[in-house]
């Protein structure tokens, strides 16, 4: 529950502007974690405020482009002319600190604020000594001016023992002053200090005050970013850029605000401040961040190269550039980039956390650990470094080390919602059902664990042992595997935050979490597809020493998938031609980056499986196997690509391309349509002529056959629908001419055509369980008792949704049948853990597979349990005496 440090400033409200409405702002609060029997979490950040301040990101993404659009035409009232200590402040806001220079060297030199603007121009470009010199007089007479602050920051900045002596007698005019710069100036000292909820408090009466002051809003939009608040942060950054669009800090916080959800977005961001300020070193590291995450190493340094031309002693381009030459496995590099940041700051452990990091975004969990602890030997109440470790831990699969760890940042920052999110996730795990067998260790929900955990289980077994013979790797165990009911809980367990919407499952290397299918409604998702393309994951990210790029490893995966089941990862098929059709795929160089982009990553999952299966039939089994061997010798794709195959992203594109038209050349050409999509609204007339002068366009025949069934002419709809079908025999969902034509032979009565097309509707559209459904129920009615008919259909409706207690049992009988015993004992196992509404004949089916598979213990403690349900149930009595005269 939330502890009560809002003080009297926490009812105040943000005031109107002249720009927007500014409604009241969350209260940061310490969270006490309690145990709660009502599963109700503690209310936090901006959860708790009215609705009109919880904008989306979505929206605020608009609006901040808009904002950043080079021109700016709105009209504004003339202003006053610039202060020179203003003037000066611009260039140093644009970079041009030589004009600082210059402008402060003509004012007041015992002026607190032209000194710390001077020294902030220092600072900017790493003179922290000559900085220190210009401000230590100023602030033995003024200690709690600008200057003293600008001095507290760069001691802490450095490591050194005065900085929170220095920070505190700033912070102090939080409780004494009534002017709202001298508020803002608390705030700040206030968040260096980390007592957040002052700050939050002070920031809210300095906006109060001053609400179009964009360093104000920028600040404050710093604090709700630090603490993962990231829509508060965006709006904040917002009015800054509203009063102020030159504001390049804001621009950075958007940027970094946007990272996670909208990658381009945010690099677009960036790259406007740069345009603004060249010398931005905060906008240059952030691109380096973002071209390193993106394995675009040589965009990194360009950038880094950059920041320190303009900060050479730049702590955090020294740490990047340490990482990158570490996750390059170049140690003697990454030492040297460490030492130089050490030499600067001897106290600096975030040079070996900010390397964690990068190894983490790289797989390398376990190096991530060693890492991040070198770090904490150097600062070791480093609260973000100590919950870093707890989430490498946890992909370690090492949960109790990671709670000790997250506890202990907790403890040192109570308001970080991603370790309060952590904590509370793995206070649910622990109430999750753990199951072990041989080297899979699966946790489940203990309500889905009785459903779920034997077929988990043997497809886990069943893929490990396919993959493992495939790639002639036995990955290192054991292998934890977590699956979630709620989706929200998978996604803390992967990122620490709720949302992921996209995401279905997720792997380390020995660790897997997914969704289960209570996590999203029947037909949104695989799950057997999500786990087998987990695991296999497992053995690519091993065999590879974490080194495989991930169009590779997930290119792999989606490819297992489908030649796992020939039915899975078939729902871009159609999509796909299209997009070739439409100039929309990628080029093999830029396959990589795609995965970054949202617009694109379904894309580049699909178009990688597809490259992975050209490279397979060009080089086989043996091919692939040496390409992920060699990349586990820390070298990149061109070279791991001439070392493994003799080849290059140049001639394989060629290869490629080839590839993709012999698969879908076909597919592509029925695609075409005539004109634009117009075309096909047109009067059916016009469709008519349109469809005879184009019978190979599926659009064209799928648009007839639509217009026709309007119409009620089901004949001639059908007949289109038929020649559509045979164009593209693949299309399924709503633009599946077999989904058509089922509903058309229903409409006429005709049971047997409806039962062909929906059974040719459910061969190519595995996740339509409604089709399924439908298909099974029409094929009862009619009385058709061929399991070889009847099993596919239910197997398929308990792949889709294994929480269907009537196929369970359909499945169990028609595995008496053929005398599985021990299938038909899993299923109506199953059945009675979903609670079935007749219970006796539930575990009388039970029963019944025991006996069968000559378990008479067994088969007679479940007729005991039916009869104590119903003592006259016959078929339980008949159980009994032939279990009694045996």
């Amino acid at each position: 529950m939330p502890g009560g440090l809002g003080g009297p400033r926490a009812a105040q409200d943000r005031p109107p502007s002249t720009h927007t409405a500014q409604p009241s702002a969350p209260d940061l609060q310490p969270i006490i974690r309690i145990a709660m029997a009502s599963h109700q979490r503690p209310a936090f950040g901006w959860s708790d405020s009215p609705p009109s301040r919880r904008i989306s990101v979505c929206l605020l993404v608009a609006a901040l482009a808009f904002l950043v659009l080079p021109s700016y035409g709105t009209a504004q009232a003339p202003r006053r002319p610039a202060t020179p200590l203003q003037t000066a402040t611009r260039a140093f806001i644009e970079g041009r600190y030589d004009e600082v220079d210059a402008t402060t060297d003509k004012l007041d030199a015992r002026d607190p604020n032209v000194v710390a603007l001077k020294a902030r121009a220092a600072i900017a470009r790493g003179r922290y000594t000559p900085a220190e010199s210009l401000l230590r007089p100023i602030v033995s007479r003024a200690p709690a001016s600008e200057a003293a602050l600008e001095l507290g920051l760069l001691q802490q900045m450095l490591g050194r023992p005065d900085a929170a002596g220095i920070l505190e007698k700033v912070a102090a005019l939080a409780d004494t002053t009534n002017d709202a710069i001298e508020m803002a100036r608390a705030a700040r000292a206030l968040r260096a200090l980390e007592r957040f909820d002052e700050a939050n408090a002070a920031y809210r009466d300095a906006a109060n005050a001053l609400p179009g002051d964009p360093a104000v809003q920028t600040g404050w939009g710093e604090l709700f970013l630090e603490k993962y608040e990231k829509a508060e942060a965006l709006k904040s950054f917002q009015m800054a850029l509203q009063a102020d669009p030159r504001w390049t800090p804001a621009l950075v916080g958007s940027a970094r605000a946007l990272a996670d959800d909208n990658p381009p977005q945010a690099v677009a961001l960036a790259k406007r401040a740069l345009e603004l300020n060249p010398s931005s070193v905060d906008a240059l590291v952030f691109l380096a961040e973002e071209a390193a995450d993106a394995s675009h190493h040589d965009e990194a340094r360009q950038s880094l190269d950059k920041a320190l031309a303009v900060n050479p002693s730049s702590l955090a381009a020294h740490a990047l550039s340490a990482a990158l030459s570490y996750v390059e496995d170049k140690p003697q590099d990454f030492e040297a980039a460490a030492a130089k940041a050490l030499a600067i700051a001897p106290g600096y452990g975030e040079v070996y956390r900010v390397a964690g990091e990068l190894a983490g975004h790289n797989y390398r969990f376990d190096e991530a650990v060693e890492l991040t602890r070198r770090g904490l030997v150097l600062d070791s109440r480093n609260p973000r470094a100590l919950a870093d470790l707890g989430s490498h831990l946890l992909r370690t699969g090492d949960e109790p080390g990671a709670r000790v760890a997250l506890e202990a940042s907790f403890k040192a920052d109570p308001y970080n919602k991603l370790t309060y999110n952590l904590l509370t996730m793995m206070d649910t795990l622990d109430k999750f059902v753990t199951v072990r067998d041989g080297d899979v260790v699966m946790r489940l929900h203990k309500d889905e664990a009785p459903v779920l955990q034997d077929y988990a289980m043997a497809l886990t077994h069943q893929a490990l042992s396919t993959l493992s013979a495939r790639y002639e790797f036995t990955p290192r165990g054991p292998i934890l595997i977590e699956i979630f009911p709620k989706h929200d809980d998978f996604a803390v367990r992967t990122a620490g935050l709720p949302g992921m919407i996209g995401a279905l499952g997720v792997c380390f290397g020995r660790v897997v979490t997914l969704d289960s299918p209570k996590a999203r409604p029947p037909g949104e998702f695989q799950w057997e597809a999500t786990l087998w393309h987990e695991l296999a994951h497992v053995i690519t990210l091993q065999m590879s020493n974490q080194r495989v790029p991930r169009w590779l490893t997930e290119g792999i995966s989606v490819y297992e998938e489908k030649k796992a089941r020939s039915e899975w990862g078939r729902e871009m098929d159609v999509q796909f031609a299209g997009m070739l059709n439409r100039g929309e795929t990628l080029k093999l160089r830029d396959l990589n980056a795609a995965f970054q982009n949202p617009k694109t990553i379904s894309l580049a999952y699909y178009q990688a499986s597809l490259l992975v299966e050209h490279i397979v039939s060009a080089y086989g089994d043996a091919g692939m196997r040496r390409l992920l061997r060699t990349y586990g010798q820390g070298i990149d794709t061109d070279a791991a690509l001439k070392a493994a195959l003799n080849t290059d992203l140049d001639q394989l594109q060629v290869g490629f391309d080839q590839t993709i038209e012999r698969l879908f050349g076909d597919m592509r050409r029925a695609m075409t349509a005539p004109g634009d999509r117009e075309a096909l609204r047109a009067p059916t007339a016009v469709l008519r002529a349109l469809a005879s002068e184009n019978p190979r366009s599926f659009p064209v025949q799928m648009a007839l056959g639509t217009a026709l069934r309007k119409e009620n002419a089901l004949d001639e709809a059908m007949q289109a629908f038929e020649r559509a079908a045979a164009l593209v025999p693949v299309a399924g969902g709503k633009d599946s001419p077999h989904e058509q034509m089922a509903a058309i032979a229903l409409e006429k009565k005709d049971r047997p055509r409806a039962i062909k097309e929906l059974t040719a509707l459910v061969a190519v559209d595995f996740n339509n369980v409604e089709a399924a459904r439908q298909l099974a129920a029409m094929l009862r009615q009619d009385n058709v008792e061929d399991p070889a008919k009847l099993v596919p259909v239910y197997q398929r409706i308990v792949a889709i949704d294994p929480f269907d207690a009537d196929a369970h049992t359909l499945l169990g009988r028609f595995a008496l049948q053929r005398n599985e015993a021990d299938v038909a004992a899993r299923e109506f196992r199953t059945v009675i853990a979903l609670g079935p509404v007749d219970r006796a004949a539930a575990y009388t089916d039970l029963a019944e597979s025991y006996f069968k598979g000559g378990k008479r213990a067994e088969a007679k403690k479940q007729t005991l349990a039916a009869l104590e349900i119903a003592p006259s149930y016959e078929r339980a009595q008949d159980l009994l005496l032939k279990l009694v005269d045996r």
